[in-house]
């Protein structure tokens, strides 16, 4: 018998998050999150994203123990604004048993019902700035630290339960010895002169924090076209301008202004923590956050997190301008890969800047959509 537990103490929120370390032990693919960060992350008290969005916790357990788990997601932005009666979840991981995860994503469908509204999607997380998607090829591929990773009998799972694909997501890898810097800086020459712009370079983590804001309200502005987006509050900016920016070398950071000091671009990269996550097991202490502190110094493949361009600007080039700071920064430390984080497979233009690297899509994921 299987039966579904909601879970709210601090006890049973653990016991959540810690689900998949057992169900991906021994994996060789899947990366652990911090447990901590990922409790805080769930905490209404901590993570501001509460502040316009609810959400319910659930595990499927048999035989005492637990075997599936689920986070049933409201964004009340998502539907007042933009009039989008969408059930969201995310955080859904299940042993290969179609009784566990059909009464999981029942319970979901049962709160978006009771919610009145139209149809639920998932799994992805509160915002933009979460996970997203149900691994569907590359699953030989290691994961890194802002994906999910998930065996392959999930796909068949949504199949099976009467589900559709919803959105398409697609992850990118080229050598970083395909970044030519001749090239760029040609094309860059052209593109400063043309819109006077100039781009930001970082070697102080304090110089970055002045334009933060600028980041995240032209963040807000260069994605708003996308079906997915949901806004970036006031107060998130300062959650996540505090909890990632000082985790970041500041050189992985570029940003591009007019002559009047306006952001017009920007880009966040980080180095790979996949393999210090792998051996951290979840904990910074006591040797976590060494490995950490290794990785962010010595990772030979860089992620590349976000880019955004103000639309006025878009299809102008202006990316060049990134990249052969980019170039600059990582062509010392001896970068190898350089991987791109989910991307809409949609979004044709952001998919005409990597063909220029000779990428090649090595992962695909989706979310699964159901009516109810």
């Amino acid at each position: 018998m299987i039966t579904i537990q909601e879970m709210t103490s601090k006890k049973e929120m653990k016991a959540f998050v810690k689900f998949p370390f057992k169900l991906y032990k021994n994996n060789l693919y899947w990366v652990p999150p911090i447990i901590n960060d990922e409790l805080e992350s769930f905490d209404k008290n901590i993570n501001p994203v509460f502040e316009h969005a609810e959400a319910q916790f659930f595990v499927a357990i048999k035989n005492n123990e637990i075997v599936g788990r689920i986070a049933a997601i409201i964004n009340h932005t998502e539907i007042n604004k933009q009039k989008l009666r969408k059930m969201r979840f995310g955080w859904f991981d299940f042993i290969d048993d179609l009784e566990v995860s059909k009464k999981l994503l029942d319970k979901v469908y049962e709160i978006g019902l009771r919610n009145k509204l139209e149809f639920m999607e998932g799994p992805m997380g509160f915002s933009n700035l979460d996970k997203v998607g149900v691994l569907t090829d590359g699953f030989n591929s290691i994961g890194s630290m802002i994906t999910w990773y998930n065996y392959a009998y999930y796909k068949d799972h949504f199949k099976k339960l009467g589900f559709e694909v919803e959105k398409e997501y697609l992850e990118s890898i080229f050598p970083f010895k395909n970044v030519k810097r001749e090239p760029l800086e040609r094309i860059s020459t052209i593109i400063k002169k043309r819109y006077q712009l100039t781009p930001l370079n970082f070697t102080k983590t304090k110089d970055i924090f002045p334009y933060v804001d600028q980041m995240f309200n032209l963040f807000n502005e260069s994605y708003a076209s996308l079906p997915t987006f949901v806004p970036i509050s006031d107060i998130e900016k300062d959650y996540f301008k505090k909890k990632y920016i000082s985790f970041i070398n500041p050189e992985y950071i570029k940003f591009v202004v007019d002559k009047d000091d306006n952001m017009v671009a920007f880009a966040i990269t980080m180095p790979s923590f996949s393999e210090a996550l792998q051996k951290a097991k979840g904990k910074l202490l006591p040797f976590g956050f060494l490995h950490l502190l290794k990785a962010k110094k010595n990772s030979k493949d860089v992620l590349f997190y976000l880019i955004g361009v103000h639309p006025k600007f878009q299809n102008k080039g202006v990316h060049s301008l990134l990249f052969l700071e980019f170039q600059k920064s990582f062509e010392p430390k001896g970068i190898i890969n350089c991987i791109r984080t989910p991307e809409l497979a949609s979004n044709k233009a952001i998919a005409a800047v990597w063909k220029k690297f000779n990428s090649t899509v090595y992962k695909k994921r989706c979310t699964y959509r159901k009516n109810i």
